[in-house]
């Protein structure tokens, strides 16, 4: 017998409200009637359910009906059971509706001082509902957060050619859609001999001494100067875009670094940047798992990375308006 009520129980919602209201109207046709059934469809759905338990539920009292002892019990766990449905139904759609919902988004440092305000100030006036979350990494740590759902999306970046690019193998499986590129920039002191140039070859820098960047960006560095046939000269090395910009200022080395690490901070007095001749640059990428823009506040956050205008930052943007529909497919890399 506990076997059968068990079974029995497993009822939906509609049977539930079905005998919660016949309880509050004592009546069957009433109760139809608030719930918007016939009063025939009411009455095969109470006989269904008092066959599946095997117990009547109500009973004949006058003109009307009441709950037997069965439907009493019924209907005090109905309670709760109609309250947490309405409940989860009232949060999934807040939830649908993006007046409600959580994101986190990692991304490197250069973007937390413009992309990332950009992006939470418009999302804040768009969908205030939605919670964005903000993991700082670089990018080997931001594909590996996405990964491993401690982040839901992810800004990253890669160089041409880079062996160690995080978007190859450890990106296996996720979604990676390029978004702008990032030019690379010489930076001098205002006293230098190519300082007047607008674009500056890299092999004639060849006698300078260098200042290194993050292990990628100096791992970048080598690359390209080995392209240009000499091997660079690192005197000094920080992953600080100011102490660099200092160094470099202070005259003692050039360095290569890229538009969003200038627009972060503003270059000081005494020393300018210039494009590489070679017309350098690094690819931002967003990065995120299959499927990501089925979830709501995710693909509002997509779609809000998709509008931002890059041009502030002198970056070339040729793809970022396809990277809605592009988190629907796995990647290609």
């Amino acid at each position: 017998m506990p076997d059968t009520i068990n079974r029995a129980l497993d009822v939906d919602s509609h049977a539930l409200r079905i005998v919660q209201r016949i309880n509050e109207l004592g009546s069957i046709t009433a109760a139809a009637r608030s719930l918007g059934y016939s009063q025939p469809a009411v009455s095969q759905h109470l006989k269904r359910l008092e066959a599946r338990l095997g117990l009547p539920l109500v009973v004949k009292a006058g003109r009307g009906v009441r709950l037997t002892e069965a439907g009493r019990i019924l209907v005090r766990h109905a309670a709760t059971v109609t309250q947490a449905l309405d409940a989860a139904a009232g949060e999934l759609s807040d939830l649908a509706g993006l007046r409600s919902g959580r994101v986190t988004l990692a991304a490197f440092p250069s973007a937390s001082a413009t992309v990332i305000p950009t992006l939470l100030r418009g999302l804040s006036q768009r969908h205030p509902g939605v919670q964005l979350s903000y993991l700082e990494a670089e990018p080997p740590e931001a594909v590996r957060a996405v990964r491993d759902q401690a982040a839901d999306l992810a800004l990253t970046f890669s160089y041409t050619g880079d062996q160690a690019d995080p978007h190859r193998q450890s990106a296996q499986g996720l979604t990676v859609v390029p978004l702008w590129r990032d030019e690379m920039f010489v930076v001098v002191p205002r006293e230098h001999p190519l300082a007047g140039q607008d674009r500056i070859d890299l092999a004639l820098l060849a006698a300078d001494q260098w200042i290194g960047g993050c292990p990628r960006c100096r791992s970048h560095l080598l690359d390209l100067a080995g392209r240009s046939g000499f091997s660079p000269s690192v005197s000094y090395e920080t992953d600080n875009v100011v102490a660099v910009f200092g160094l470099v200022a202070a005259g003692l080395g050039v360095a290569l670094v890229p538009a969003l690490a200038i627009a972060a901070s503003p270059l000081p007095a005494g020393i300018v940047a210039r494009s590489t001749a070679g017309g350098d640059f690094r690819t931002i990428h967003l990065v995120g798992t299959i499927g990501a823009d089925t979830v709501p506040a995710v693909a509002a956050t997509i779609r809000a990375i998709a509008e931002i205008d890059a041009s502030p930052w002198s970056l070339h943007a040729p793809a970022a308006q396809s990277a809605h529909a592009a988190l629907g497919a796995p990647s290609v890399r």
